[in-house]
């Protein structure tokens, strides 16, 4: 119809475009309100409730035509950004998540506007309107690009590389799980070196023919090889040993093992003895001496290797021909289900490698977790590498008897068990051991004494008694699966005062850092314990104080707030910040009760085993963690409950997915990871980094994203795109003379070389599969080449598993 020479517009001529784009801006906008008004409910943050509301209002507008709608909308989008910058700062993932979406459709209403303004009769300014979004639109894209940059934390730059490395590291070997007896995992080595890693080459590939199977509770290969001249050996999930040539990969030996237990099967390491080495003997004037290991000549087993299987066996081979040792326990083999009494597979187990601590083999064990409180015990043993008889046992019940159990006796049962890797100091003849915690691990009140005394704490002692050294507590009173998880790593403290003193540094799976004096296990940072909230389970002897290490930095470890919610669009934010608001959430020892409680870092970690490298040219640590939050909630059971429905030990309830019988208490627990509605964490990246601090000053150097969503299937999907949001990292680093930082243990196929100064990637090398080991480097006795070595046998969370053993060396 027309009127005096104009066009009056009607509703129904609303362009379908902007009719389209506004009712997907109501549609949006009501689920925010909805959602937001659920959260201001639950005193979270208004903006959800008025950005719904805005949306609302300005796609209604839209929908009539009215030209109305973009400044609504421009006026919500400003203040969108306001509120973001003031939330999270210049945090790029934290911004992503809450700009990134609005400004698409910002985009959308910039481009509907000159078909709405020709709607009105105005002249459509199609030239602004296009000159507008495609400066949105190159915003946008430069957002893209950047979700593809790795965001970390670069305070400092390291002179790694630069100082040669202490004569002491200069070893011709990786004869420890660790590389030396403290657990550096530092090659003296700079062959590779940061100017030229970008020429490795895959120099050799074996294939052991065991490929781990696992749904969580399964095979998982979780390999450092060894090392010893021009030979490597490996062992394989299910204990199988092989030796291979150095230069080739040519295959020796290989001894076939084939253990097979109900879950947890994997060998994360091997010891290694030679006779005709002289002892070193202790140069503290407090310890034992060494014991003599003497093999006739001519007799096999001059060198030997040694394993623990996951069917509780210790292991001697010949290291030259594979063969069992004849002269070490029975036909090479030590039974270490003796004294443990009802022990059945799969709820005790071995998974690290044993420690060689002199001539002393010393060996822990898994015991597992929130099964039932009547379990074996975690008693630690130490067994002479000649003969494999028992030379002592520190059972944490009963500490002061160092002798196996009188016939139909046992080791104290359910107590604080050692599983992860130790570290040795042959100066002080001691042996270092993480502990974990009592057989429940959520929950305490039929805890002993000596359960309070030795759990989650880092225990020294006499390698040749047994005899305690010292005792230094993490946790007190763990009821988060807090254990110690990892192996030591020895370096030199600088005192303020001059002049340094030996000290072990050590991660957690609450993400703390601590640094001890070795020989007495006093703090040599600050320590300090902190109040913590009781929860309302009753007789908990709940700890009211804990150890905090303020001294040193904490990894992963920061106390949320709704402002860490993250998600991939500002729904699953919203739905994350709901669910956060809904739980209780006191910090890192929020304690768990029968509501919904959070646990951040979960039981996962934090940091796990894999452990630290160090440069001891710059004394700096690598740290790799990951960041998986918890929810957990206590159900009331009989006590009596939870028998044949109780887990079998099995890994994956444990670590958090699904209902927990909790045998012989008044509780189950049922537990999950804190994940968005889509399936991913719900706080903000990283998920898993890699993390350098300076030891001298105590503060963090540099901080990266570790690994890529390329690999990662979601709801059945492969992502399939190389996006550095650091996924959480299972296994260990390696350092090197050369600069550089090699690390495989992420979620994606990948085996990465950074820059130990910066963290900057300088190379990356495609896997078959994924990793969950750690890599170690050598240099040929033969050849004179150093190789970098890697096992490869599936990312944790892959269906995608293989066999692969890959070298990589100079391509010329």
């Amino acid at each position: 119809m027309r009127h005096s020479g104009t066009f009056t517009p009607t509703p129904s001529t609303t362009p379908w475009p902007a009719a389209a784009l506004g009712g997907l801006l109501v549609l949006i906008g009501l689920a925010l309100a909805a959602g937001g008004a659920m959260l201001i409910a639950r005193a979270g943050s208004a903006y959800y409730l008025a950005m719904g509301l805005a949306l609302v209002v300005s796609g209604a507008l839209l929908t009539r035509g009215k030209r109305s709608a973009l400044v609504v909308y421009g006026l919500a989008f400003s203040a969108t950004v306001g509120w973001a910058l003031w939330e999270a700062g210049l945090d790029f993932w934290a911004l992503h998540a809450r700009l990134f979406t609005f400004a698409g459709l910002l985009l959308l209403m910039l481009l509907v506007q000159p078909a709405l303004r020709r709607r009105a009769a105005l002249a459509p300014r199609t030239g602004m309107f296009l000159g507008l979004s495609a400066l949105l639109l190159a915003g946008l894209l430069g957002t893209v690009w950047g979700m593809f940059q790795p965001h970390g934390i670069h305070h400092t730059t390291i002179a790694s590389g630069q100082v040669p490395a202490p004569a002491e590291s200069a070893v011709a070997n990786w004869s420890h799980y660790g590389n030396g007896p403290g657990g550096d995992r530092f090659g003296a080595l700079d062959q590779i070196n940061r100017q030229n890693v970008g020429d490795l080459t895959v120099a050799w590939t074996y294939r052991t023919g065991d490929v781990p199977q696992s749904d969580g509770n399964g095979a998982e290969d979780q390999l450092t090889p060894l090392q010893i001249g021009n030979t490597v050996y490996l062992c394989t999930p299910h204990n199988n040993v092989i030796a291979l040539d150095g230069d080739t990969g040519a295959e020796k030996w290989k001894r076939v093992i084939d253990a097979h237990a109900k879950v947890w099967m994997r060998c994360r390491g091997l010891a290694y003895f030679d006779a005709n080495q002289p002892l070193l003997q202790p140069t503290d004037p407090g310890s034992s001496p060494v014991p003599p290991a003497m093999v006739a000549e001519g007799a096999p087993c001059q060198r030997r290797i040694l394993m623990n299987t996951i069917t509780d066996e210790l292991i001697a081979l010949d290291a030259d021909t594979g063969n069992f040792c004849p002269d070490f326990g029975r036909n090479g083999r030590v039974d270490l289900r003796e004294g443990m009494g009802d022990a059945p597979d799969p709820l005790y187990a071995l998974t690290s490698a044993p420690t060689m601590a002199g001539t002393t083999v010393v060996v822990g064990g898994r015991v597992a977790d929130n099964v039932a409180l009547d379990m074996p015990g975690g008693v630690a043993r130490g067994y002479d590498v000649i003969t494999g008889q028992l030379r002592w046992a520190f059972d944490p019940g009963n500490p002061d008897d160092k002798q196996a159990p009188s016939p139909g006796k046992t080791y104290t049962r359910s107590t604080p068990n050692v599983w992860a890797p130790m570290s040795y100091d042959p100066a002080l003849n001691t042996v270092f051991m993480p502990t974990g915690s009592a057989a429940i691990d959520l929950w305490g009140p039929k805890r002993t004494e000596r359960d309070h005394q030795f759990g989650a704490s880092m225990l020294a002692v006499d390698a040749t008694t047994g005899q305690q050294r010292w005792l230094f507590q993490t946790v007190h009173n763990d009821l988060w699966d807090f254990d110690v998880p990892m192996q030591p790593t020895f370096f030199d403290f600088k005192k303020t005062e001059g002049g340094t003193v030996p000290a072990l540094v050590f991660g957690t799976k609450a993400g703390q850092l601590y640094v001890l004096e070795r020989a007495t296990g006093k703090p040599l940072t600050n320590v300090i314990e902190t109040p913590v909230k009781p929860a309302g389970i009753p007789g908990e002897p709940y700890a009211l104080t804990q150890p905090v290490s303020v001294g040193m930095p904490q990894i992963g470890a920061q106390t949320l707030t709704e402002a860490d919610m993250w998600g991939a669009t500002p729904f699953d934010q919203l739905m994350c910040r709901i669910a956060f608001r809904g739980m209780r959430y006191e910090g890192l020892y929020t304690a768990p009760d029968t509501d919904t409680s959070l646990s951040f870092p979960g039981s996962l970690g934090g940091m796990n085993w894999g452990g630290l490298s160090i440069d001891p040219t710059t004394n700096t640590i690598y740290a790799n963690d990951m960041r998986l939050g918890l929810w957990v909630r206590m159900v009331p059971q009989q006590p009596a409950s939870g028998g044949a429905s109780a887990p079998a030990g099995a890994e994956a309830v444990n670590a958090g997915m699904g209902a927990v019988p909790l045998k012989g208490t008044p509780y189950s627990v049922v537990k999950d990871r804190f994940f968005s509605p889509i399936g991913i964490p719900c706080q903000k990246p990283p998920f898993g980094s890699l993390t350098a601090v300076n030891l001298d000053t105590r503060q963090v150097a540099w901080e990266v994203p570790l690994g890529t969503v390329r690999d990662s299937v979601l709801h059945g999907v492969r992502l399939g795109l190389p996006m550095p949001v650091g996924m959480p990292t299972i296994g260990g680093s390696l350092t090197t003379q050369g600069g550089l930082v090699f690390f495989a243990a992420t979620q994606d196929f990948y085996l990465r070389a950074f820059d130990s100064g910066n963290g900057q990637e300088l190379w990356k090398a495609r896997l078959p599969v994924g990793s969950q080991g750690t890599p170690i480097t050598y240099r040929s006795p033969k050849t004179g080449r150093q190789y970098v070595l890697i096992s490869a046998g599936g990312a944790r969370q892959s269906p995608e598993r293989g066999d692969y053993v890959v070298a990589y060396s100079l391509s010329h």
